[in-house]
């Protein structure tokens, strides 16, 4: 006859199997092998401790005996698993996380968990694992474009100073047009959400007009001057310019950050500008959109309000577009730039020798 050991717990093991046992982040299997030997250390029957716990003998003494054995950590930790390692399954890993990486199907652009699984001879459920323990993503692209103004580097330095050093008695405003914000109003009423099913609403629409949305976003507190207009040609543009200098402070310097667009250059606006000596302009590089912050309010303001919104005249989107202007004024805070210029140098640099290394030789 099969005698259990006996369990002989000092004061430290019985206060730490007692935290392990009542502990509300302890694992459910850990808490009842502590409940399973605190039963065993009060006397307890393996029958008994079975029936109380709710499990069955064998499972009380397994647990018992690893405790006598091991103490604390032979009931933390499972005991390992026998059998050989999975070398196999490394190795299949290892072949789908290079195909993907350096294959393409002959008769598509990326594979998909079905394509992959079926070139490899491999269940579909390990091709998803294997992405996504190596954060692979084959169905999404990133797309790009590195300035080539042979320039770039010194109206960087210029842009990043500005946010991150501004001067002083002086706005730092980022200054850019959304040109062609279409009024679409839907062909069929749109179905509201509801439980286990999202809003809908017609692929397809009706075009009531066009405006074009200015904005001067200021840098230190995110306040939007803005305004619309039917048309974004340079006489729209000094019309804008002459709205900011209304409403800013006249005894402060405007220092506009802004894109190369060929009206912001126009021989007229470059006319006044020198009448109003205030305002000092500073072009971002070419293909560098990124690097004026309008342009995140301008992601924002689509994602929230024009993208999803009915409009059926060009007056209601410019209403819409206004409200969503006061509220952001009221409620809404500046985006707060942190690269710091060289970091952004160095990163195209890198960019520009993978370009480079990629590029086909003559």
């Amino acid at each position: 006859m099969r005698v259990a050991p006996l369990v002989v717990l000092t004061d430290d093991e019985r206060q730490a199997l007692s935290k392990l046992a009542a502990g509300r982040s302890t694992q459910v299997r850990v808490a009842e092998r502590a409940r399973i030997v605190l039963l065993a250390a009060d006397g307890m029957m393996n029958k008994d401790i079975a029936a109380q716990v709710g499990t069955d003998r064998r499972t009380v003494a397994r647990w018992r005996n690893r405790y006598v054995e091991l103490g604390l950590g032979g009931i933390r930790k499972d005991a390992p698993r026998g059998g050989r390692p999975a070398t196999k399954l490394a190795g299949v890993a290892r072949q789908i996380v290079d195909t993907t990486l350096q294959a393409k199907p002959e008769d598509a652009t990326h594979w998909t968990v079905r394509t992959l699984a079926a070139h490899l001879g491999v269940s579909r459920s390990m091709v998803h694992r294997v992405w996504q323990a190596n954060q692979l993503k084959p169905h999404l692209i990133e797309t790009f474009k590195i300035s080539n103004d042979p320039h770039f580097v010194d109206k960087l330095i210029d842009v990043v100073g500005l946010y991150l050093d501004p001067p002083e008695h002086a706005l730092v405003l980022c200054v850019d047009e959304k040109s062609q914000i279409q009024a679409l109003d839907r062909t069929q009423p749109s179905l509201p959400m509801k439980p286990g099913r999202g809003e809908t609403m017609t692929h397809d629409y009706k075009r009531n007009g066009t405006t074009t949305l200015f904005a001067a976003l200021n840098a230190a507190d995110g306040h939007v001057i803005s305004t619309c207009a039917p048309r974004h040609r340079h006489q729209e543009w000094l019309q804008f310019l002459k709205q900011i200098d209304q409403e800013t402070p006249a005894d402060l310097d405007l220092h506009l950050i802004v894109d190369n667009y060929a009206t912001h250059k126009h021989e007229t606006v470059k006319k006044w500008l020198a009448k109003h000596p205030r305002f000092h302009v500073h072009f971002i590089p070419t293909s560098s959109s990124w690097l004026n912050l309008v342009e995140r309010w301008f992601a924002e303001i689509t994602r929230k309000r024009i993208r999803r919104g009915v409009f059926r005249s060009v007056e209601q989107l410019i209403q819409a577009i206004t409200d969503f202007v006061d509220n952001h004024n009221q409620h809404g805070r500046a985006f707060t730039w942190t690269a710091k210029a060289q970091e952004i140098i160095d990163k195209v640099a890198r960019a520009r020798r993978v370009l480079d290394d990629k590029a086909p030789s003559a």
